[in-house]
């Protein structure tokens, strides 16, 4: 019967392994992630497999007659399969903790010429800054949107304006909490060109549902491309840079039928900026504690884009805003 259970267990294991159960690997670490997952899911599956098989065995070859009430024989241990069924499970988890382990290790190795970037968490919202990148002002760049380029090692140096959030990739398999006061950081190789959904794994509030953003992998020449457009449009600023910065930042939490976006975190826009002049807007967004819209609670709205956005952004903002809400005087 141990022999069938072990047939059965290594037929459930090639299932396993032959459905596609996971998203695709889109990173280095995530092949080694993968690897370890596999190990152990192959190993319970035939764990299972022989526990079930013996079970089903012994209650069919030991069941009591039909008619029989009497009490079972005693049955007195067995030193040999206490042994067995004690030692197996430690070689087995040992030996899960000592691959785990190694596989850490080598998902956190840094080369010496990798780029950094922060992530910051807030509710209900993903910054990136880009220390190697300026732009006006001679601030780094900062986005809420990833982008960086393919087969170069990134340092994450990952923190939290509050609450705890987790920044995770799924295609990069590498997951890492967002700490108030700490900074902690994971590192990711990615592996594949495309745009990847960016996930809060930790319950952080009512707009945790929301707090979504996107991963752009590009070639380095887009990249650096890239990184050119941000300095300009950093320069430049302008109703279309507004556009992009609102859609990064402000639409997993308002209503703006302009933009498409339907958070109901914040206040629906298309109604609170009706008429509302460019002052009001941009104290709305360097000062949104200065007034609180009703049925609203303090303290929600990041306090930071003043200083996380320059001077042209932030009137590129507003004169998108005023021309999605028809603002005019207030």
């Amino acid at each position: 019967m141990t022999l069938v259970g072990v047939a059965v267990g290594v037929v459930l294991a090639i299932v396993a392994v032959f459905i596609p159960w996971l998203p695709d690997a889109a990173s280095e670490q995530a092949d080694i992630i993968d690897n370890v997952y596999w190990v152990v899911t192959i190993i319970c599956v035939v764990v299972f497999a022989v526990v079930a098989g013996v079970s089903a065995y012994a209650v069919y070859k030991f069941r009591a007659p039909p008619g029989d009430m009497d009490d079972g024989s005693p049955i007195h241990g067995h030193t040999g399969l206490e042994i067995v069924w004690t030692l197996v499970p430690t070689i087995l988890v040992t030996g899960i903790a000592v691959y785990s382990g190694v596989a850490l290790a080598q998902s956190e190795e840094l080369p010496p010429d990798h780029r950094v970037i922060e992530v910051t968490g807030e509710q209900f919202a993903w910054t990136f800054t880009y220390p190697d990148v300026e732009v006006e002002g001679g601030r780094p760049l900062t986005t809420g949107e990833l982008v960086v380029p393919i087969d170069q090692t990134i340092r994450f140096e990952v923190e939290s304006k509050d609450v705890i959030h987790s920044f995770w990739v799924p295609e990069w398999r590498m997951k890492q909490d967002a700490v108030q006061g700490i900074t902690t950081n994971t590192t990711v190789k990615p592996t594949q060109l495309g745009t990847f959904p960016i996930v809060c794994t930790e319950l952080c509030g009512l707009g945790h549902a929301l707090m979504r953003s996107q991963a752009r992998v590009l070639s380095l020449a887009d990249y650096e491309a890239w990184v050119e457009e941000q300095q300009r449009l950093a320069r430049e600023g302008g109703a279309i840079q507004g556009e992009e910065l609102f859609a990064q930042q402000c639409g997993s939490c308002h209503v703006l039928a302009d933009a498409g976006t339907l958070g109901e975190v914040g206040p629906n826009l298309d109604e609170a900026l009706q008429g509302a002049d460019a002052d009001f807007i941009l104290q709305s967004i360097v000062d949104p504690s200065a007034e609180i819209a009703p049925g609203y609670q303090d303290g929600v709205m990041p306090t930071n884009y003043g200083e996380m956005f320059t001077d042209p952004q932030l009137e590129g903002l507003v004169e998108y805003l005023l021309n999605a809400t028809g603002g005019g005087a207030r």
